[in-house]
């Protein structure tokens, strides 16, 4: 067996590079984005492709070691895309839609995220970590963004009209102000530190086993879910496969086991050997002990710093939704930040972070936890129950509703947004305002890339006619009021959607008018 961790790459390393500010003189930056993982490399990006210049800080000078986040949800997908990163991510990660969940080793059921055709991303991509920090990494670069790698953040001070950051560096300390921060600095905020902001939530007891394990073994490309197996008896096991022949294998462990002893891999190979067998050759490349927490800030705004991502909110893996959320957090901010710094937003428009995002982190909180409930049941009537649906669900479909190995991510429906215009007219389907855009083939290509960082209209007629005329600088676009993205948007004759710089619809109405259309992009900018 082996004896040691066997990584078979090796992560790039970004040089530290000595800026111009350590002259002595305090430079002054319109946004300042700390940590250079995937939330804060995507604000950077979008801020960047908006006109805005953005310096990015981060202390350490590579990318993340070892998966990490592995499941890019098909909204993030298409956030990426839009950021000049997705192609390659679709072409180097594992695609999938569909998962097995099993009680023991019988099926319990089955599912198909994506089921039907017509979407030009699938539900889920798996890559590691690091893929998607370097994909990232080479965009930013591309643009001329600003990275500082190996510089500390040390300090904040709230100037009123900005903000001042105090960082360290191998070259000495130095200090800039810069109109508006991003915390994107993770679990272990520096800037959150700081400011003594305390989260608030659940911890739970049970510890995880995550191992990243490379072999070459004929398991599907799906996710593949276990409650008490043969294996690793009365607990739990999640199997997903990676790119490079790398496998993500996690292990319920329980509340007492030892962290540190835990990750010996004399004590992890044993685990692995019994779930593969014992015929696969395989090592292993990454190993990590975790306990789940459920928690956010009370508030992701503090003057002129915004929380994102994990520095904000903190979700368990089970679900995907800690770095998909943290994306979506990156979304909806760098737009508003772009407007509001090109002088196009009202006061509103800032404060809709927290209306929007606060709600978001709050649905993934709770299904996080009702998942971890189920797979970690604290006393005995949670235990009966949790056993009780995974025995009737091996017979009985109802059932199957009540197991829970954790809901996936979605993209979050900003229901009552401030931002949203209310419906004036009854329309069917699940899209609404507030919801984000659904995909379908349009004009020889798809209707999101047609939705690159602007406001934008999507009219249908019955028949070609003269483009309506709409307020300056929205784009739009008609299409016919038959076929698949007609049938996605309710496109009725004279049907007109407004559509957000994040690609969430804004408004719909049943027939155009551009008084209508004008005052909802006003209150979309937070104008009204």
């Amino acid at each position: 067996m082996q004896a040691a961790l066997k990584p078979s790459r090796v992560n790039p390393v970004y040089p530290f590079r000595k800026p111009a500010d350590l002259d002595g003189r305090e430079r002054h930056y319109p946004v300042c984005v700390v940590g250079a993982g995937p939330v804060g490399l995507a604000a950077a990006i979008d801020l960047k492709l908006r006109g805005v210049d953005v310096v990015l800080v981060d202390e350490d000078d590579t990318v993340s070691a070892g998966s990490r986040l592995i499941c890019l949800a098909k909204r993030t997908l298409e956030i990426l895309a839009r950021l000049g990163v997705g192609p390659e991510l679709a072409a180097k990660g594992v695609v999938w839609n569909r998962g097995k969940v099993f009680h023991g080793d019988e099926l319990v059921y089955a599912f198909d995220l994506l089921p039907e055709e017509g979407h030009r991303w699938p539900a889920f991509i798996n890559i590691q970590q690091y893929y998607v920090e370097e994909y990232l990494v080479d965009r930013a670069r591309s643009l001329g963004i600003d990275l500082r790698w190996k510089t500390r953040l040390t300090g904040t001070e709230d100037l009123g009209d900005g903000v001042r950051a105090r960082v360290s560096t191998p070259a000495g300390g130095y200090s800039f102000t810069c109109e508006w921060l991003l915390a994107c600095d993770g679990v272990r905020s520096a800037v959150r530190d700081g400011l003594d902001l305390p989260f608030r939530g659940r911890s739970f007891p049970d510890r995880f086993l995550i191992a990243d394990v490379r072999m070459k073994a004929a398991f599907p490309a799906e996710r593949r879910f276990w409650f008490d197996p043969p294996f690793h008896a009365g607990r739990s096991a999640l199997l997903h496969k990676q790119p490079d022949d790398i496998w993500r294998i996690d292990l319920q462990l329980g509340p007492d086991a030892d962290p540190d002893e835990e990750a010996k891999p004399e004590r992890v190979l044993p685990r692995i050997r019994a779930m593969i067998g014992p015929d696969t050759p395989f090592d292993l490349e990454w190993v990590s002990v975790y306990t789940f927490r459920c928690r956010r800030l009370e508030r992701f705004r503090h003057g002129r710093i915004f929380f994102l991502g994990d520095a904000a909110h903190q979700v368990s893996p089970f679900g995907a939704r800690g770095g998909n959320g943290g994306i979506q957090d990156a979304d909806n901010l760098a737009w508003k930040l772009a407007e509001t710094i090109g002088g196009r937003a009202g006061p509103a428009l800032l404060d809709s972070y927290e209306a929007e995002r606060i709600p978001a982190a709050d649905e993934n909180i709770l299904n996080s936890s009702r998942s971890t409930d189920f797979m970690t049941p604290v006393g005995g009537a949670a235990e009966a129950f949790r056993d009780a649906a995974l025995s009737l669900s091996r017979r009985h479909a109802f059932a199957r509703s009540f197991v829970n190995s954790g809901r996936l991510s979605t993209p979050a429906l900003l229901a009552g947004s401030p931002l949203s215009t209310p419906d004036c007219a009854d329309f069917e389907g699940p899209m609404q305002p507030g919801a984000a855009a659904v995909d379908a083939p349009f004009d020889d290509g798809w209707w999101l890339d047609r939705l690159d960082g602007g406001f934008a209209l999507l009219h249908f007629s019955e028949r070609d006619e003269n483009t309506p005329k709409h307020p300056e600088g929205i784009a739009m676009h008609c299409a016919r009021s038959d076929g698949l993205l007609a049938a996605r948007y309710d496109g009725r004759p004279g049907t007109t959607w407004l559509f957000r710089p994040d690609q969430h619809v804004a408004a719909r109405w049943r027939s155009f008018d551009p008084a209508l259309v004008g005052a909802a992009v006003d209150r979309a900018r937070g104008r009204s």
